[in-house]
């Protein structure tokens, strides 16, 4: 399938791995991001009990543990170590990040960004010199090997999912599209380059879409609901 529009471009902080990641799938919450230009989405994944975060017990240990924060620019292998993570609760759509090359500020420099609604993966690669988050939730880090309980619906705007551990792979349809606004794409990575996506649209109207096991990352923004056929 080609690829359509709404691709964007492409003191050391302690590297806290999370365990369990199972996203909140068809919850109320929004998400959003990806790409080579400016608009992205990702998954809303809070550990939450009827709509409200649990507290104290083994809850509390679930809770987000930061690994940097939301706001700054911070030096690979200096100021944060390579790797994969996540931020969450993006609910205004000004969440932007950047992996860079180098610290010149120049287009040039840019690996890969992302505007995010909602929740975003990024993998920060041992050759990036450079990650920028600006207006962002603070970052956690995430264990590849993590498990989580997938769910069979997702917020046509929560933006990113991990397959497998925030979604469940199979057969999707959202409704409610009045315009062509709504964009998904289907991922092999968090690298976010042109290279990670298997297959992307605009849609319409009704959108269907199967997801497959072999997928990593299912992103959706400014579409209806989603939930499995």
């Amino acid at each position: 399938m080609g690829i359509k529009a709404k691709v964007a471009l492409g003191a050391v902080v302690g590297l806290v791995v999370i365990g369990a990641v199972s996203a909140n799938a068809g919850n109320d919450g929004k998400g959003g991001g990806s790409g080579a230009g400016n608009k992205g989405s990702s998954a809303s994944a809070e550990h939450e009990s009827g709509g409200k975060k649990e507290s104290g017990g083994a809850a509390a240990a679930e809770e987000k543990k930061v690994a940097f924060g939301g706001d700054g620019e911070y030096r690979v292998g200096t100021d944060v170590k390579p790797g994969t993570y996540r931020t969450t609760g993006n609910s205004d759509g000004l969440c932007y990040w950047e992996r860079a090359k180098d610290a010149s500020g120049e287009l040039d420099s840019m690996l890969a960004n992302d505007n995010v609604s909602g929740t975003s993966y990024v993998t920060i690669k041992p050759t990036d010199n450079l990650f920028k988050s600006s207006d962002c939730e603070d970052w956690e880090a995430v264990d590849p090997k993590a498990k989580g309980t997938p769910g069979s619906s997702m917020d046509g705007d929560g933006g990113m999912y991990k397959v497998g551990t925030d979604i469940a792979p199979g057969t999707y349809k959202s409704t409610g599209n009045t315009d062509d606004g709504c964009y998904w794409e289907r991922v092999k990575d968090a690298g976010h380059g042109l290279d990670s996506i298997i297959a992307n649209n605009n849609v319409k109207g009704t959108a269907v879409v199967t997801i497959s096991a072999s997928d990593a990352y299912f992103k959706t923004n400014d579409c209806g609901d989603w939930k499995k056929a």
